[in-house]
């Protein structure tokens, strides 16, 4: 049943806190990479692992916590995830060595499945008419926390050192931590059933695998023998995958709810507005600090080039809180098509007026209204379009499939961008124009997939589940009911 407004909102607090950390520390370290490499006395190779570790560990951890939280309790799990989180930041904020730095990114990696369970604590606990809006709020927390990261890391690391990184996000998940256990309530909706270790273990390594070859395929060729035999590997686990989760009596991600219409289309728009989204807050800031000797560029710090994306943080953030009164409005489609359109004008913008500070706040500005509405409608469809008891793991798999976008995209952006060197050594312009190119086409790919995704339209939140069409979706998210065939 739904709690009392001071005991929800309370609630929802906490959430925000706990995501927004999780948010930051996905971003924090990225402008800052150079500088952790000369304090650690280590190679720029070795400590991009310090990302790509973090995104590997995030992309095991998401769908699997999702699946524990909705078989063992979205709150117990959230409290061990937080708690998580709060020890791998102890471990990289002490950290003398590149190895101690990279366990410590491993275990925040857990960190994912704070997604899925705030999800599903939302849609157990907050009333129907307040859910829209919670989790459009909480999915722009994310969009905007993964850019805020870039802004703040320049000055705190400028006025402390980047061990700072860490320390204040562990600050401040102990007190999230604490606060979930004594105000979160645990959740009424159980999955039963068992975890599939055999499907775990299968998901695990071909996230593994794929994620590691596009990770590394700029440094290592994408022809090199490790690549290819990585991608042939994912690809052979992901099969088995398949088919292991399809005969399954306890499957760790059920296949019939991933094949529902409204699952796998936005998944595909996560994925194509993954690739942006990543792209862009990895490469636009080393733009923005190219020297303009070097034909390009405005020669920012680590600071100003933080602050020109900063507009996008505040839009994104703006657009996603009030995402959840338009969708109760217009429908989640409608404001999943705009937001998704909009977010391709950003790219053209770069393309053809990057070498003005105005044209790139702006383009920032837009960036920041479409990836917010994307976000938030996006999330609050996968979320009210599957049964309850599979929240978790659906949200969970929506949120992995992004950070799957977002590392093929950063992939596919550093072969383009590092593909033509100039005798500056700099990039070639051209290089980040193409890249800006390839960034606006995946988003004209998003718009695509956003169109296929089936309406959900508001019903009586009192209606009986055994009214609602197709059956076959179980306890459909109470208050929504899907407009088109779902399959």
């Amino acid at each position: 049943m739904p709690r009392g407004r001071m005991s929800y909102r309370a609630s929802f607090a906490v959430l925000s806190t706990g995501v927004m950390a999780y948010a930051l520390l996905q971003s924090l370290v990225i402008p800052v990479l150079p500088t952790i490499s000369q304090d650690l006395h280590t190679s720029q190779s070795t400590v991009t692992w310090v990302l790509t570790a973090y995104l590997l560990s995030a992309s095991v951890f998401t769908p699997i916590i999702g699946r524990m939280g909705d078989m063992w309790g979205k709150e117990r799990m959230l409290v061990v995830t937080l708690a998580a989180l709060a020890i791998g930041c102890v471990l990289s904020a002490v950290a003398s060595s590149i190895t101690l730095m990279i366990v410590g990114r491993v275990i925040q990696g857990a960190g994912g499945g704070v997604l899925p369970l705030s999800f599903g604590i939302i849609r157990d606990e907050f009333p129907q008419e307040r859910v829209a809006g919670a989790v459009g709020t909480l999915a722009a927390l994310t969009a905007a926390g993964g850019g805020a990261g870039i802004v703040v890391a320049g000055p705190l690391v400028d006025v402390l050192s980047f061990h700072w990184l860490f320390w204040i996000p562990m600050i401040v998940l102990v007190l999230a931590t604490i606060a979930t256990h004594l105000l979160i309530p645990e959740s009424p909706v159980r999955l039963s059933g068992r975890i599939n270790w055999l499907a775990a273990a299968l998901l695990s390594g071909w996230l593994l695998t794929l994620l590691l070859a596009v990770s590394e395929g700029p440094q290592w060729g994408w022809s090199s023998a490790t690549v290819v035999g990585l991608l042939a590997a994912a690809v052979v686990l992901a099969v088995a995958w398949i088919l292991v989760e399809q005969r399954s009596t306890a499957p760790l991600i059920d296949m019939r709810m991933m094949r529902l219409r409204v699952v796998w289309t936005n998944n595909l728009v996560a994925l194509l507005i993954g690739i942006g989204m990543y792209a862009t807050f990895a490469f636009l800031p080393q733009f923005l600090q190219t020297p303009s000797s070097a034909g390009y560029g405005f020669g920012a710090s680590i600071t100003e080039s933080g602050l020109l994306l900063l507009p996008s943080n505040i839009v994104s953030f703006l657009i996603g809180v009030t995402t959840g009164r338009l969708t109760m409005r217009y429908g989640g489609k409608r404001v999943l098509v705009a937001g998704t359109a909009v977010a391709i004008v950003p790219y053209l913008l770069l393309i053809s007026a990057n070498d003005s500070r105005l044209a790139v706040v702006i383009a920032m500005m837009i960036l920041g209204v479409g990836f917010g509405g994307t976000f938030a409608a996006m999330s609050s469809l996968v979320v009210q379009g599957v049964p309850i008891e599979q929240t978790g793991v659906a949200s969970g798999m929506n949120a992995n499939i992004r950070t799957i976008g977002g590392s093929i995209g950063a992939a596919v952006m550093s072969s383009i961008v590092t593909g033509n060197v100039q005798a500056d050594g700099f990039p070639a312009k051209a290089g980040y124009t193409h890249g800006f190119a390839f960034l606006a086409l995946a988003t004209v790919g998003a718009v695509a997939a956003a169109v296929l995704v089936p309406t959900l339209r508001p019903v009586d939140p009192h209606v009986a589940a055994e009214a609602l069409p197709h059956p076959e979706l179980g306890l459909l998210a109470a208050g929504t009911v899907v407009g088109d065939d779902p399959e």
